[in-house]
């Protein structure tokens, strides 16, 4: 009886998240130069970690089979540090794994023209975390898609207060400080 119970509440919150975050249609490029506007995540992070952390543009570009490649530069601490991502497609349209599929990402379409949202849930050293990361094709802060990224945000069960807005910076050359 646990076991059912179980399942049906597992299937219940996965409809109940689907429904939540509609995901990006199959024919939609989110390839090209992103930049990075707002990040949220499940867990609390010091401030002062977060003064110190500057983003450059975010490059996506669409592999053969349609799996994605990301790459960004980011600048923590005084230290550049290439990130580079292979992102495997699934069979579920918006939906991609990570790092074996310990990281799962889902591309959610913004309200708000050429922005998009980056839902992540995943397990880092036994430790499970949920992230979302509001994208644009600008850099400039629209209000109108960090005002549908605070709701997103609410509907993936991230808090609102945990939102941190990067500093954008053009170039970071690595081991630079």
């Amino acid at each position: 009886m646990k076991a059912l119970l179980l399942t049906f509440g597992l299937s219940l919150l996965a409809t109940l998240r689907a429904q939540a975050f509609p995901t990006v249609q199959e024919n939609q490029d989110v390839s090209g130069t992103w930049y990075l506007k707002a990040t949220a995540w499940d867990k609390e992070i010091p401030d002062k970690k977060l003064g110190s952390v500057s983003v450059t543009p975010m490059n996506i570009k669409i592999l053969e089979g349609g799996n994605l490649q990301v790459k960004l530069t980011v600048l923590i601490a005084g230290r550049c540090q290439e990130m580079n991502t292979l992102l495997e497609k699934s069979d579920e349209p918006g939906k991609y794994t990570a790092y074996g599929g310990k990281h799962v990402l889902y591309i959610i379409p913004s309200a708000v023209e050429d922005h998009y949202i980056f839902y992540y849930e995943g397990k880092v050293h036994r430790h499970h975390f949920r992230m979302a990361k509001l994208l644009g094709r600008d850099p400039d802060i629209n209000q109108e898609a960090l005002e549908d990224f605070q709701n997103a945000v609410r509907a993936g069960g991230l808090n609102p207060e945990n939102i941190f807005i990067p500093k954008q910076t053009e170039t970071c050359p690595l081991g630079s400080n």
